[in-house]
């Protein structure tokens, strides 16, 4: 069978959350199926590297869907003249996106509906298109695969969605996440706060990371507690608005906030490992991948009661009310003042990690894969 995938978002030196999971799980796949092709749609140049098989082939069709407005002709126009001209048997799109113009089978991957609940933290391009053409993907698509029970019941009551044509491929993490001892978690700590303990925050900086309530939890634990503790975060300002902005500028303990940018996965792991916790508390979210990095990497984690985090965290996180920032506050002074039940909680996390795996996420991919063929 020639299996077509979407693999826009492989792109080398960028990866994120969805191209984290088109990686790990396509590079699994194509390797454990070499009775099948595949054919990777890329809409640049690609790197040779994300050929991971002598089954896979690379194609190569323009333009770049850099903009919203590029979305329309791509999959409307190119990828079904592409799906047509490779004589694909199915096509396979990790981030959601499929034409509505083709009939080839479609398997698609969608990770959460977060623009259809948040609709407001999106510039209004990205919003209608993607309110618009989602509930038609989702009816389209042969199959679905999510990555969260608490997703496929949204798109159940959302979109009226069968319920039997949706699989749960929950995700997984890279094992660079590990535990580290203490010589290197007093390296990093030295190089990044001057040796003192850090909150981290890993993410983009959209609004529904809930990054500006953060900063002003963390500004409320350093007045009420007197701790010395700085607060990391890691990742690129995507939409630094108006409200990031008003937080940081109103924040009394500015100078002990670091922003980093981008890290390479490799420092990241470090930062991550050298944390007093992982301080992840979005108000929507179809997985949490950082969520199981904190774990792996033994560590704390407070993250949110809310959406698909409870389901990845199980008993083995602190839980704050993401809305509330009183309440994140309350979770950050729970971690920093208890030493004895952060251990019990480290442990929990181990355990609770071991539930996840990128082995099991392409084996439950490949599963919605094969009904769909």
């Amino acid at each position: 069978m020639r299996i077509a995938v979407n693999t826009r978002l492989l792109l080398k030196g960028k990866l994120e959350g969805i191209g984290w999971f088109s990686y790990e799980t396509l590079s699994r796949i194509t390797k454990q199926h070499p009775e099948h092709e595949f054919i990777f749609l890329f809409d640049r140049p690609f790197n040779k590297d994300f050929l991971f098989a002598e089954n896979v082939k690379g194609a190569w069709m323009g333009p770049p869907t850099r903009h919203i407005k590029l979305f329309h002709p791509w999959f409307e126009w190119v990828l079904p003249w592409m799906l047509k001209r490779s004589k694909a048997d199915l096509f396979l799109s990790p981030d959601g996106h499929i034409s509505l113009s083709t009939k080839v089978p479609t398997v698609d991957v969608i990770h959460d509906l977060n623009f259809h609940h948040m609709p407001e933290t999106l510039p209004p391009a990205i919003r209608d298109y993607y309110n618009s053409y989602f509930p038609r993907f989702a009816q389209k698509s042969k199959r679905i695969a999510t990555v969260s029970e608490y997703t496929k019941q949204d798109l159940v009551k959302s979109y009226g969605v069968d319920p039997s044509k949706i699989d749960v491929t929950w995700n997984g993490c890279n094992t660079r996440y590990q535990p580290l001892g203490r010589s290197e978690i007093s390296a990093t700590r030295q190089k990044y706060t001057n040796g003192k303990p850090y909150f981290l925050f890993i993410g983009l900086i959209i609004p529904r990371k809930n990054l500006h309530r953060l900063l002003a939890a963390f500004d409320r634990f350093r007045t009420e507690t007197g701790l010395d503790v700085d607060l990391i975060v890691v990742g690129e300002r995507k939409w630094w608005d108006e409200t990031h902005e008003a937080a940081f500028i109103g924040m009394k303990h500015q100078e002990n906030v670091k922003f980093l940018g981008r890290l390479e996965p490799e420092e990241l792991a470090r930062v991550l490992g050298s944390a007093l916790a992982l301080t992840y508390v979005p108000v929507f979210e179809g997985f949490g991948i950082p969520i199981l990095e904190g774990f792996a990497a033994g560590v704390p984690v407070l993250t949110s009661n809310v959406t698909s985090m409870p389901e990845v965290a199980g008993e083995a996180a602190v839980y704050a009310d993401p809305f509330s920032v009183e309440s994140i506050a309350a979770g950050l002074k729970k971690i920093a003042t208890e030493e004895a039940n952060n251990l019990i909680r480290v442990e929990a996390g181990f355990e609770r990690k071991k539930q996840f795996s990128w082995d099991k996420t392409a084996g439950l991919l490949w599963n919605c894969i094969e009904k769909a063929m």
